[in-house]
């Protein structure tokens, strides 16, 4: 997904010299071909997050437009406070592509973890939020970020992850998709969790329970006209996500659902606050719940 989006990106260089790239000493080889085509605009800033927001909201002043990347603990909350005052608070055209999202840096342990970037993000305003599912959902969205107007985080894995859709799918900012029509449940997931959401379905239709699949990559602006329909045509809704609980697409979708009067039951699928627990991002996922067969299971006690 990660190589897909800058791949993109290389490619759109050629016919926008707007177009800047920053790193904080991370992205090795990633960078190549766009430091061999594009080298004048091209920084890598060391190991210094905050300046390179601070270099990224001088250019985008002066006219430029600015991608900034590193993985998310670094580039979320250790920027935060120069995204929050020289990015969102300006309304600045940058967009902040972090990778790494929940587990995907396992090994490395908590420092490493991106578990909170959505809550954080969610509350700055001006800023949009959107995590691709799949390559192919990167690669439509790194063309669409380019025109993209306002500050913008992108949340990506980092390599190897399920492709969901065969062909460039029809992605907006914006838009959820219904990637599975049911009629008893709806699962809203969140970047790579639709395709863990996908093998729920499936494992609740061989279980004769019938499941909508909502693909809500994008967290701000939300379409809570979306969820208020979704949510009026099903018993139970229930978002999955490799975030914390608190402040990302749950917390999104139980506001919308409190606000409605929603009069049906909602849960949440996410990391609780973190044990002391390491593993591989598999192991961890499995540890706090988010495999298919254990979510299934869980819908399945719940409903019965």
């Amino acid at each position: 997904m990660r190589a897909s989006f800058f791949d993109m990106l290389v490619d759109l260089s050629k016919d926008r010299d707007d177009l800047f790239v920053l790193t904080a000493d991370l992205g090795f080889k990633l960078f190549d071909t766009f430091k061999s085509q594009c080298s004048d605009r091209f920084y890598d800033v060391g190991v210094a997050e905050a300046n390179m927001i601070g270099i990224a909201a001088g250019l985008s002043l002066t006219g430029r437009n600015v991608f900034c990347y590193s993985i998310i603990p670094f580039l979320v909350m250790r920027a935060y406070e120069q995204i929050r005052i020289d990015i969102a608070y300006h309304n600045l055209n940058v967009k902040l592509v972090g990778v790494g999202g929940g587990f995907t840096y396992g090994m490395e342990g908590i420092t490493h973890f991106g578990l909170e970037d959505l809550a954080l993000m969610r509350s700055l305003q001006n800023m949009s939020i959107v995590v691709p599912a799949d390559l192919w959902e990167a690669r439509k969205l790194a063309r669409i970020a380019c025109d993209y107007p306002g500050p913008l985080y992108i949340r990506l894995g980092r390599t190897g992850e399920p492709q969901i859709h065969e062909a460039e799918p029809a992605f907006e900012i914006g838009k959820p998709m219904i990637l599975r029509d049911g009629k008893q449940i709806a699962l809203i997931c969140l970047g790579n969790m639709v395709h863990i959401g996908l093998q729920v379905a499936d494992l609740l239709q061989s279980r004769g329970l019938s499941a909508t699949l909502v693909n809500m990559h994008t967290l701000k602006p939300v379409d809570a006209g979306f969820i208020r329909q979704l949510a009026g045509a099903h018993e139970w809704v229930f978002t999955l996500e490799e975030h914390n609980v608190h402040g990302g697409i749950g917390s999104l979708v139980a506001e919308v659902l409190i606000e409605s009067s929603y009069r049906g039951s909602f849960k949440r699928f996410g990391i609780p606050d973190l044990e002391k627990v390491m593993g591989n991002a598999d192991y961890l996922r499995a540890y706090y719940g988010l495999t298919t067969e254990k979510i299934a299971e869980r819908i399945l006690t719940l409903l019965h």
